[in-house]
């Protein structure tokens, strides 16, 4: 049964699903917010500079990047609601930031895009950008199609 909705509503299947998930699981609303942030590594703290910001963890510089507004999502893996990693939009498009190691990975997807929502599961990302949807792990990043594929 399965099998035939997604071959008869592919797309419309794998929405449903996603949407149910922002629900149900690690999808988390973007913020704005410059701290102090409390993740896994210290306190990250972003600060205003001429082209942008820079991240700062425990008051140390560690990436830099251009955008004139501060967009990030974060995911909160840890029963004290620290953060562990942490997309954040720029004008290069998104950046990983994983607070699992120390210092933090800083990881750049490489294409352009604005991020609508996030969804965390394991290692990877999915991102619904501005032109469609996103998966990032390891690295690499890769343009979701209609699948059987379910996150959550």
């Amino acid at each position: 049964m399965i099998g035939q909705l997604i071959k008869r509503d592919g797309k419309r299947w794998l929405f449903a699903v996603l949407a149910t998930m922002s629900f149900a699981t690690g999808a988390h609303a973007q913020s704005s917010a410059a701290g102090p942030i409390a993740t896994v590594a210290g306190e990250l703290q972003f600060e205003r500079n001429e082209r942008g910001f820079v991240a700062m963890l425990d008051a140390k510089p560690f990436d830099r990047f251009d955008a004139n507004t501060l967009v990030h999502f974060d995911d909160t893996g840890t029963a004290n609601d620290t953060i562990t990693r942490m997309l954040v939009q720029t004008e290069a498009g998104p950046v990983l930031l994983d607070f699992r190691r120390r210092p933090p990975l800083v990881q750049r997807t490489g294409r352009r895009m604005t991020v609508k929502r996030v969804f965390w599961q394991g290692d990877e990302v999915v991102m619904q950008g501005s032109q469609g949807w996103f998966r990032f792990v390891g690295g690499e990043l890769t343009k979701l199609q209609s699948s059987s594929t379910t996150y959550h």
